[in-house]
């Protein structure tokens, strides 16, 4: 069975106060959380707190993008082995709003995975469609397009030391979820795709469900058979919030 992972990821959130509390709140209740693994990505200037905070806790720290190259006259990017640098163990790549609002493609992201293996880190890759997409009926030809572009780019075995996230576009901040039928029918897709490819890489690869994940409906979304975790928004920004998915995905594997 695959470990849950939950990994929170605050967006452009946060001041110095409201992250203070919410760090001391995560790391407080994550000695509770027995079979998943629970992760949070804060914006780049609040890394250095978020790395002392979780210090000696189990909670990994993540950070939210990640440049194609490792250093030089890129202003305003910030390479991978800087993240690695700050104890960054996750970094997303390829998130919806990155996409949408910069342009992010496949070619891109192939190069942003790249600088994050190299640097250490691992990568929480994200697909997903659109709601125009889906009404269209393309769900699976823009997820299959997604897939496939990495592993042109990538190879398949890259697929082997990465999480994935699949993020139903249209159920990001607008309170909508897709019921947990919706949600596994696209996570077994996402496995099936990648077992065309290999067989071990699609049984080992975690596939985190990225749409509006709260308490109230982790643990039936996380008892799906293709659902391995959680890329939490606005209810990371919550500490009770969040650790209430935590245990839910502890719930789901017992």
């Amino acid at each position: 069975m695959r470990k849950p992972l939950i990994a929170g990821n605050w967006k452009m959130n946060g001041t110095k106060a409201s992250v203070e509390t919410l760090l001391a709140g995560v790391v407080a209740g994550a000695g509770a959380i027995e079979r998943s693994e629970v992760a949070v990505c804060p914006p780049y200037p609040f890394l250095q707190m978020a790395a002392s905070a979780l210090a000696g806790s189990s909670v990994r720290l993540g950070a939210q993008n990640c440049a194609t190259a490792a250093s030089g006259a890129f202003t305003g990017e910030v390479a991978a082995p800087m993240l690695a640098d700050f104890g960054c163990h996750y970094v997303i790549i390829g998130h919806s709003e990155r996409r949408a609002m910069y342009g992010e493609d496949e070619a891109i992201l192939a190069k942003k995975l790249a600088a994050a293996f190299a640097a250490g880190l691992t990568p929480i890759l994200c697909v997903g469609e659109t709601l125009e997409e889906r009404e269209r009926g393309d769900m699976e030809k823009v997820i299959a397009a997604q897939i496939d572009g990495i592993i042109a780019l990538c190879g398949i075995g890259a697929f082997g030391s990465l999480e994935l996230a699949y993020e139903p576009v249209w159920a990001i901040g607008t309170g909508k979820t897709a019921t947990p039928a919706q949600a596994q029918e696209v996570h077994a897709f996402i496995r099936a795709r990648l077992a065309g490819h290999d067989a071990a890489v699609a049984q080992k690869v975690r596939i985190l469900y990225g749409g509006s994940m709260k308490g109230s409906n982790a643990l039936e979304l996380l008892s799906q058979p293709d659902i391995d975790g959680g890329l939490i928004g606005g209810a990371a920004l919550n500490a009770d919030e969040f650790l209430s998915i935590a245990k839910a995905g502890d719930a789901a594997t017992q």
